[in-house]
């Protein structure tokens, strides 16, 4: 009980925080652009860790080493993938977004660049890409707050639904407040708190098991297989398997609530540091997390874990309040989990809200809407969200990875081939948009949640719906720009423009 006490009190203190921010940022939150884009004033520092802290979630520090724990080394093709595709997306994609955006309309929001960027007269980019963006993130943002009650409920042992309750409604406060400055901030300050908890627990884990020479006397005993890299569940892995893991990679250029982040940053300067903050931050916690995952096998190895999403939790509880007796330690190493699933939950509420009252409320149904008015919109559209994703993550046997691997296919299917061929091919036009959007959004939904004899594509090939998802939107884009109506002089001479490298500042 004593225990308990001391980590309550280490979550209130960070809880109380969080909220602070909220209530600071609120203060300089006045229009529509300020809380969507934070005014565009993003430093290196800030935009860098908010944009990985946002991306990682629960997953992160459940999921993945929660994979590894259950499964083995098998596991890591996701990481490595992941680590490829974040260090292109930096490379290649946030710089010249961040100057496309400004440069087509100073576009506040993904769908807004896609209408504006393909001179879209008809709205149809616009309201097809907020659908899928409302359809994909419900999903996201369930699985942050499942991740959060799975929290709660272990380390207090309170209901699963109240801890839900918990959850949502500290992530609610902060978000519904300060908006993306709030959001940006916390996320500052939850990145550096996973990448400590990352970091120390492992550490501490490996001493209590007497150093790497009694791990690995552990490892023998749970075989060999464990550590190798090309096992799974002591079975050996497919070629598609390790294709279908490395894909994930391709989901980072159409995650809208990172690709956001490259449009608030301040300069090009500032794009330059976070490019490189960013990189350091996502394979550091990358590797860290696997090898979490791999100490914990070994840690829990006389005493196997029910849920195994749960090893960090139980890690933290193991050492700091059994072995070492500072609890409250622990307690500020398991909001690092916290940390993690808040960093992402809210930034998929924010993009969700401003996708519903930017481009459908103000894009479609009333253009003269005035900043108050949106930001009332924004902040009601935050609480109805979270309130159908409360009900999507009420099952507490909700998988974390199941739940983002979901949402991750249907973001990067649906957008990553119209980022990248909007950004760098002249010749993309609006139609090859539209066309390519939809049926890269349609097939994840067919491949995923559509059976067939019983069965859905995904479960009869073994191939992550990614993978086709991604491969048709691109295509289907390709085919229908060449075969429709050239793009008009000015959206090419914004496109060489764009293109030239310049600094475009309004």
């Amino acid at each position: 009980m004593t225990n308990n006490i001391w980590i309550i009190i280490a979550f209130g203190a960070y809880l109380l925080f969080m909220m602070l921010i909220g209530f600071i940022c609120y203060k300089k939150t006045k229009t529509s652009e300020d809380y969507f884009l934070g005014g565009r004033s993003l430093g290196g520092w800030v935009a860098a860790l908010s944009a990985q802290a946002s991306d990682m979630s629960g997953w992160l520090l459940m999921g993945l080493p929660g994979a590894i724990y259950a499964l083995g080394t098998g596991q890591i093709w996701i990481a490595v993938g992941l680590a490829i595709g974040t260090i292109l997306n930096w490379c290649i994609v946030a710089s010249k977004l961040r100057r496309y955006t400004i440069k087509a309309g100073n576009a506040l929001t993904l769908p807004e660049f896609f209408e504006n960027r393909f001179e879209d007269k008809y709205k149809v980019l616009r309201v097809a890409s907020s659908l899928f963006i409302m359809i994909f993130f419900l999903v996201y943002t369930a699985s942050g707050f499942s991740a959060g009650a799975t929290l709660f409920s272990t380390v207090f042992g309170i209901d699963y639904k109240i801890a839900l309750l918990i959850g949502v409604f500290v992530i609610l406060v902060y978000t519904f407040l300060g908006g993306f400055l709030a959001v940006c901030w916390t996320d500052f300050v939850q990145g550096f708190m996973m990448l400590i908890s990352l970091i120390v627990v492992p550490g501490f884990a490996i001493g209590i098991l007497g150093g790497f020479d009694g791990a690995g006397q552990v490892y023998q005993e749970i075989g060999h297989h464990f550590l190798n890299p090309m096992f799974s569940g002591g079975e050996q892995l497919s070629i598609v398997s390790i294709i279908s893991q490395l894909a994930w990679g391709l989901g980072y250029f159409g995650m809208p609530h990172i690709l956001i982040r490259f449009m608030a940053i301040k300069n090009e300067t500032e794009v330059r540091k976070s490019r490189k903050i960013g990189i350091i931050w996502v394979v550091i916690s990358l590797t860290a997390s696997c090898t979490l995952g791999v100490i914990g096998a070994a840690f829990f190895a006389n005493q196997p874990l029910e849920n195994s999403e749960s090893v960090f939790i139980q890690m933290i509880n193991t050492i700091f309040s059994d072995h070492l007796g500072i609890p409250f330690v622990g307690g500020l190493l398991l909001c690092g989990i916290l940390a993690a699933i808040m960093s992402t939950a809210d930034s998929q509420l924010l993009v969700t809200a401003s996708s519903i009252s930017e481009d459908v409320y103000k894009g479609v149904i009333n253009k003269n809407a005035s900043d108050k008015s949106m930001l009332m919109i924004s902040r009601i559209t935050v609480l109805i969200v979270s309130a159908i994703a409360f009900v999507i993550a009420l099952d507490p046997n909700s998988s974390v990875m199941g739940l983002v691997s979901n949402a991750w296919s249907g973001f990067g299917s649906t957008f990553g081939p119209v980022v990248l061929l909007a950004l760098f091919w002249r010749r993309s036009n609006v139609a090859g948009a539209a066309s390519g959007m939809i049926a890269g959004g349609l097939t994840v939904i067919l491949w995923d949640y559509i059976p067939f004899g019983g069965s859905t594509l995904a479960t009869m090939t073994g191939v992550y719906s990614l993978i086709p998802g991604f491969a048709i939107c691109a295509v289907v884009m390709v085919v229908v720009s060449l075969l429709t109506k050239a793009p008009s002089k000015t959206m090419l001479d914004t496109f060489d423009e764009v293109t030239a490298n310049k600094e475009i500042t309004e």
